[in-house]
């Protein structure tokens, strides 16, 4: 209904524009055309006023046929324009209607825990240890708003030089050292493999960001006795990060919105998430100039590669 609106207002001032800006210069054809004549006619007889004022008349049916032409005709080429000019904006209303959605339903499931915790503390008097664990659960909770919050934040910054200011010199292989070692209590079979020390310029926590957002994709999907392999490697120009698993793997159509925000695989939505782990890793990767790529067969796994352009020492 407001897209609609918006058309039928853009396609009535498009036609108005155009009929007064084509009125304007009939008439001034017109009154150039006539007003040479006059300038230029220093002596007249009847013969020569006769075949101006033919020419005159002939002039203004013209003008006119065309201009009422011009009447029928402009209001569906405006209406054309007013289509074209709001896809766009359509698109970007749709992609922010969807983000607000997902976003709310996002947030919803933890306010649930907590809002629930709470009430059940409260019903009635409960042993220290309910109450320890009505608060571990409702922390938890507070934990995910706190990460899908700051995940948000990420995904809504537009300005690039507002970060490009804060990078430094970063060695890519120490990033993938500490994601790794973060979750090496979980007793996976993950592997590094890295022949020289590879450093690119960009932000050493977002870069972290992306490479753990992978790996933990990776560990989520993969049986715990299927192996993970990382590779650091220089291609060119560009230090590439690769993580492979032997995980449940995605169809291609599931492969198509794997970057979109707050967007599951049916297989995914048992396990804990928001959905908008690989849109940050492909915002952050857009932010150092890089890019992202991914790979994946169902029952087979999933390769992920991000590409960011090399520090040249």
């Amino acid at each position: 209904m407001i897209f609609r609106r918006a058309l039928i207002r853009l396609t009535l001032t498009y036609t108005v524009v155009q009929l007064l800006l084509f009125g304007g210069f009939a008439l001034g054809i017109y009154g150039y055309v006539t007003g040479t004549f006059d300038l230029d006619s220093g002596e007249r007889n009847s013969t020569s006023i006769t075949t101006a004022e033919q020419g005159f008349a002939n002039l203004r049916v013209g003008l006119i046929v065309g201009y009422s032409i011009l009447v029928i005709l402009l209001p569906l080429s405006s209406y054309l324009m007013a289509r074209t000019a709001l896809i766009p904006i359509r698109r970007s209303y749709d992609l922010q209607q969807s983000f607000v959605e997902g976003a709310s339903h996002e947030f919803r499931s933890p306010l649930s825990v907590i809002q629930g915790e709470l009430e059940l503390g409260l019903s009635r008097s409960r042993t220290p240890a309910e109450y320890r664990a009505a608060m571990a659960t409702s922390l938890d909770a507070v934990g995910s708003l706190i990460r899908l919050t700051n995940d948000l934040l990420l995904l809504t910054r537009d300005d690039p030089s507002e970060l490009e200011a804060t990078f430094e010199r970063v060695l890519l292989t120490d990033i993938v050292d500490s994601a790794v070692g973060v979750r090496a209590s979980a007793g996976r079979d993950i592997s590094v493999t890295a022949h020289e020390p590879l450093w690119v310029i960009g932000s050493a926590e977002l870069l972290g960001r992306a490479a753990a957002n992978v790996l933990d994709n990776a560990i989520k999907f993969t049986a715990s006795d299927k192996p993970i392999r990382i590779t650091v490697r220089r291609k060119g120009k560009f230090v590439q990060l690769i993580i492979e698993d032997h995980g449940v793997g995605l169809t291609p159509a599931e492969i198509d919105h794997a970057f979109d925000r707050f967007w599951r695989a049916p297989d995914a939505r048992a396990t804990p998430g928001h959905g908008l782990g690989l849109s940050l890793v492909k915002q952050i990767c857009a932010a150092h100039h890089g890019h992202v790529s991914l790979q994946s067969k169902p029952g087979e796994g999933t390769t992920v590669m991000l590409t960011i352009p090399a520090f040249a020492l």
